[in-house]
């Protein structure tokens, strides 16, 4: 199994994911044209590795064996730059009377832009049949080793917007509620929308006051900041390497979004650059658990390492060697994960 940036070609397997991932996988949306622009985005930002502006550095974890793609992941450089993008801040107000000796403090939902400029971890993505051999965290700590990898592509902050929780019929309660009454779409429209970067209607027709969060059903005040159940995973992940939940969610599914200072990220500030040497293969008894990339950006590889590292030098196979396309004596990066 190998992570790599993604191609032109794989189109037709990247749109079979974005049709598996289902509703509120806004940065996966099924539109082929679209999916297709993003690849080109991809490929033009990985030649030309800009630290300025936006740029989005998509990647996926192809199994060559069976010549297919197990799955996928993203990082947007800086969201917000070309189009806003917009969350809720959960805050709080309070109210008091001291003649009457009463007081009270609101819990409230304000129209944020607070994360303009920051990076994104996004679409991340593991298909069904490749649930297993901690292919997950390949998938999902490999974005850190790019980062670290490539520290001056990206800006201090790192945020990713997690699943909010949908009902049995994929739609969002969060939206059915409150969101419908100021932008008369259903869920699945409105998500479409934003999944296709059409985010100008946000700033134009939901509220520009706070919310009242108490005005909103019991059930639906406890799914505040609360995540989808095919996202407890991720977001575990994403909890251990230090993200937290900073009070901001998204607008039609309540999801929580999770942040951190990218240099404080345990994937980078954990990962190191060690000499490669030639192993010999071995049978591999234990669970992998060293995570090993290439240095490169076009060329960026990511594998499972059948040896653990020794010092300042990390024995690799020859098979290994190739996959990363590295030699005995180059410098790469690993991750003890």
């Amino acid at each position: 199994m190998i992570l790599r940036p993604i191609r032109p070609d794989d189109l037709d397997q990247l749109h079979e994911m974005a049709i598996e991932t289902g509703a509120g996988f806004t940065s996966l949306p099924d539109n082929r044209d679209f999916l297709a622009e993003r690849i080109a985005q991809s490929c033009a930002a990985f030649e030309q590795a800009s630290s300025e502006g936006a740029a989005l550095y998509f990647f996926v974890l192809e199994d060559v064996e069976q010549q297919a793609l197990a799955g996928c992941c993203a990082i947007e450089a800086r969201v917000g730059l070309e189009a806003p993008f917009y969350s809720y801040r959960v805050g709080r107000i309070g109210h008091s009377s001291p003649r009457l000796g009463l007081h009270r403090v609101l819990q409230t939902l304000s129209l944020s832009s607070d994360h303009i400029g920051d990076a994104e971890v996004c679409s991340l993505y593991l298909r069904p049949d490749w649930r297993r051999d901690r292919l997950g965290v390949l998938l999902s700590r490999s974005r850190w080793l790019f980062m670290a990898q490539h520290r001056a592509l990206f800006p201090e902050r790192v945020f990713a917007e997690m699943r909010g929780v949908l009902d049995e019929h994929g739609s969002s309660p969060f939206w059915r509620h409150l969101g419908r009454h100021f932008l008369p779409l259903d869920f699945h429209e409105a998500d479409r929308l934003t999944g296709l970067g059409e985010k100008s209607f946000i700033g134009e027709l939901m509220p520009k006051h706070p919310i009242c969060v108490s005005l909103l059903p019991e059930e639906l005040q406890e799914g505040i900041g609360k995540v989808h159940h095919n996202t407890r995973p991720a977001l575990a992940m994403l909890n251990r390497e230090g993200l937290r939940w900073e009070g901001y969610i998204d607008l039609f599914d309540a999801g929580p979004t999770v942040e951190s200072y990218l240099d404080d990220v345990a994937g980078v500030c954990q990962s190191r650059l060690v000499t490669v040497t030639l192993g010999e293969t071995v049978a591999v008894s234990e669970r992998p658990s060293t995570l090993v990339a290439s240095t490169g950006c076009e060329a960026f590889r990511v594998i499972w390492a059948s040896h653990a590292p020794a010092d300042e030098t990390l024995a690799l196979t020859e098979e290994e060697l190739a996959a990363l396309g590295v030699s005995a004596g180059d410098t790469v990066r690993i991750l003890a994960s």
